[in-house]
């Protein structure tokens, strides 16, 4: 490479790398706009939890087939992308396989990048036909059509096409390397027990030739790497960053344990504590903004819900495991999440037209994105929350949203707002009078 190329290569890494980071303040900005909740209880068993689930994908392994798919790629991803910090320094500095004084070692690591690449191509495809050919049921439901499903396919291409580049690259590479003699700067450095398969391709060639494909092959790679760095923020596989953050933050409480309003929690004690004084003055802050119960929109969810929704991978494996779903009702814990991150984009959009304020827009999650529907449907079983690979709690976005509801609208289904008239009247979910109250036991 001449200092030309250098500094060309420079200005793409400077480009790619500064659109990325934009992206990424953008994304911590509309995380942060959740309210704030206290997550820095017990390190050691959130550091394990990210141990165990992000980085050692032992959720993903419960379904074997995908886990085991999955895992080659997430392994083969990670470590063939090491050889990005070797492409870096070549292109800044002009040199070629700058870690070749490795040794042996270098040797070993480049064969395993190849044999890996391999490994990543098999399991993508079969990725590929099991959406687009099998149809699996969670790959092929109503909440996963338009772009979901289109994005699920551009992140296998970008797979393919990254993987074919590379072995292209090192194969041209091994030509020059060995057939052709040391041409140029191309000492011989590395194994390749896969590229010197496709090195056949290039005999016949002049040697000029095959050094313009290597060449290409290489600039394609890198530059293919930045365009799906810089993808990962409009994609599902936004997880790939955010597995870490979201599995360390994640809940710790056992499943199903909610928070509990501390308006409502004195309300109750009030009511309860025969000592307790209602008239007591109670302090007021004249500037204090109302607390809503419950959730109506993003804003009102909280900043670890949020970044569940940026987290999730699409997957399916909650809305499969949901028995509501599973007896034909509207709720797909996966749209609830799916609604959740689209809801906060169009919030994140609203504020970068109007100079970082949001102006009211006359929509929110509920109803607009996500139907009361949807909502009573859940049995709150947490089956969803079990299935998650990576943490996510559809279930607590859904039971804020219900406290909202109930709380601010007074719009449970009719026969909870039945039972919850007669427990307000009558201390008792059924309509007996206060003298009557244990009449229930005598029912049939």
């Amino acid at each position: 490479m001449n200092f030309l190329d250098n500094i060309f290569f420079a200005i793409i890494l400077i480009i790619g790398f500064g659109y990325f980071t934009m992206n990424v303040k953008k994304l911590i900005r509309n995380i942060n706009l959740g309210r704030d909740v206290n997550r820095s209880d017990n390190p050691s068993e959130r550091l394990k939890n990210m141990a165990m689930i992000a980085l050692g994908q032992s959720k993903m392994i419960k379904r074997p087939i995908a886990g085991f798919l999955h895992v080659i790629v997430y392994v083969g991803f990670v470590i063939i992308n090491l050889e990005l910090l070797e492409i870096i320094i070549d292109g800044l500095f002009g040199t070629h396989r700058v870690f070749a004084p490795l040794g042996i070692v270098y040797d070993v690591l480049i064969g395993s990048f190849e044999i890996l690449a391999v490994l990543v191509l098999v399991a993508v495809m079969i990725f590929w036909i099991r959406r687009n050919t099998i149809k699996l049921k969670r790959f092929d439901s109503d909440d996963l059509k338009g772009k979901p499903k289109k994005d699920a396919n551009y992140i296998i291409y970008f797979e393919v096409v990254l993987m074919s580049l590379f072995l292209l690259m090192n194969a041209s590479d091994y030509h020059l390397q060995y057939v052709a003699g040391g041409f140029g700067h191309y000492i011989q450095a590395g194994s390749f027990p896969i590229s010197q398969c496709i090195a056949p391709i290039f005999d016949g060639m002049s040697n000029q030739l095959v050094f313009m494909l290597e060449r290409t092959f290489w600039w394609l790679h890198i530059s293919i790497i930045l365009v799906f760095l810089n993808y990962l923020y409009f994609s599902k596989h936004l997880h790939i960053l955010l597995a870490f953050p979201n599995t360390y933050y994640a809940d710790l409480n056992a499943k199903g344990k909610f928070d509990n309003l501390e308006s409502v929690t004195n309300e109750v004690k009030l009511m309860m504590d025969p000592n307790a004084d209602p008239f007591a003055a109670q302090p007021v802050d004249e500037n204090a903004v109302p607390s809503k119960f419950g959730a109506s929109d993003v804003q009102d969810l909280n900043w670890v819900q949020l970044l569940n929704a940026y987290t999730c991978t699409e997957c399916g494996r909650c809305t499969s495991a949901c028995p509501a779903n599973e007896t034909g009702k509207k709720l797909s814990p996966r749209k609830i999440m799916m609604d959740t991150r689209d809801r906060l984009e169009e919030v994140g959009k609203n504020i970068d037209a109007n100079k970082g304020v949001f102006v009211p827009d006359n929509k929110s999650l509920l109803n607009d994105y996500i139907t009361p529907e949807e909502l009573w449907a859940c049995t709150s079983c947490n089956a969803c929350v079990e299935e998650c690979p990576v943490n996510i709690s559809p279930l607590y976005i859904i039971m804020d949203m219900r406290r909202y509801l109930v709380m601010e609208q007074s719009a449970a289904p009719m026969s909870l707002n039945n039972m919850m008239s007669n427990i307000e009247n009558n201390g008792a979910p059924w309509q007996y009078n206060q003298q009557d109250r244990l009449n229930w036991k005598n029912e049939n």
